[in-house]
């Protein structure tokens, strides 16, 4: 394994070039179509890595998915999170799958947190070219708050934080009914193994139940790009593995919260609850996948 960066390194400055750099985020531009043109490049890094046998099992039921999309119904598809090429290889394999694949992927829209625009431009290059919802996370602001030493700018990074949010959740009010597939990552961050907080759903993921009608779920087994324990993203470790994503049935969403909420009645945190029953749905799905991958 050896970092994206130093392997593609000519590859990445030539999508820089041709990336839009839309890298401060404001309430102006929250939502960020994908950049088509950034494609080939990031295909070709796919396609350098992932093993025979990689796919996406259960098509049929991200067809039933866009289906309802297409009618008006509010769909999210809440994927597990081990790497920041979880969507680009699901993008990847829906594409290859055939017609049905290809319009389910370009149904897709990601939220997306700040940092992936923010950090380095080297990261905006893999990150724009897929449609996608920019938000603040609720970790990165506690990640802030421990670190801001001064007071006002604290103040002052807190409210931009509410008006990024607020400018992605209007935006959102209008496209979850355009026929798109809203994607969500329920644990809010990529899962680190020596932090088992970061494989514990967000409780935000509550809200987005809440108000959409169908969801999916989507595990992730595999990882071409792998977390460089002491690096940034951009020297995350590219390495060859078999992916395979699998998709659930579809769920009603009031239906899934009613029966949380009345499972988990005597729990204080309802929307916890919510969030860790489906973190626990995605990992007996990964578990199943992951005794016969390899």
């Amino acid at each position: 394994m050896e970092p994206i960066s130093a392997r593609y390194r000519e590859q990445i400055l030539r999508m820089m070039s041709k990336s839009k750099g839309q890298g401060q985020v404001t309430d102006k531009n929250v939502h960020q179509p994908g950049n088509r043109e950034l494609l080939p490049f990031i295909d070709k890094v796919v396609e350098d890595n992932l093993l025979p046998g990689s796919e996406v099992r259960h098509l049929e039921r991200l067809v039933e998915l866009l289906a309802a999309a297409r009618r008006g119904e509010p769909c999210l598809l809440l994927l597990e999170h081990y790497s920041n090429f979880d969507l680009p290889v699901f993008h990847y394999l829906l594409r290859k799958a055939g017609a049905e694949g290809a319009e389910i992927a370009d149904a897709i829209l990601a939220i997306a947190g700040i940092k992936l625009n923010e950090d380095n431009p080297a990261v905006l290059a893999f990150t724009e070219a897929y449609s996608r919802l920019v938000i603040y996370p609720s970790r990165s602001l506690e990640i802030i708050k421990r670190n801001l030493k001064d007071p006002k700018e604290l103040v002052v990074e807190m409210m931009r934080s509410t008006t990024v949010n607020r400018a992605a959740m209007k935006a959102l009010g209008e496209l979850k009914e355009s026929g798109k597939l809203v994607l969500v990552f329920p644990a809010g961050t990529r899962f680190r193994p020596w932090d088992p907080s970061t494989k514990r759903g967000v409780r935000e993921i509550d809200s987005y139940v809440k108000s959409f009608s169908k969801f999916c779920l989507v595990s992730v087994n595999g990882n071409i790009l792998r977390l460089n324990t002491g690096g940034a993203m951009e020297e995350d470790l590219v390495c060859e593995d078999r992916v395979v994503f699998d998709v659930g049935p579809v769920v009603d969403c009031d239906e899934f919260r009613e029966r949380v909420k009345h499972e988990h009645r005597m729990r204080e945190d309802k929307k916890q609850a919510v969030a860790d029953e489906i973190m626990a749905m995605l990992d007996k799905m990964h578990d199943e996948i992951e005794k016969t991958r390899l």
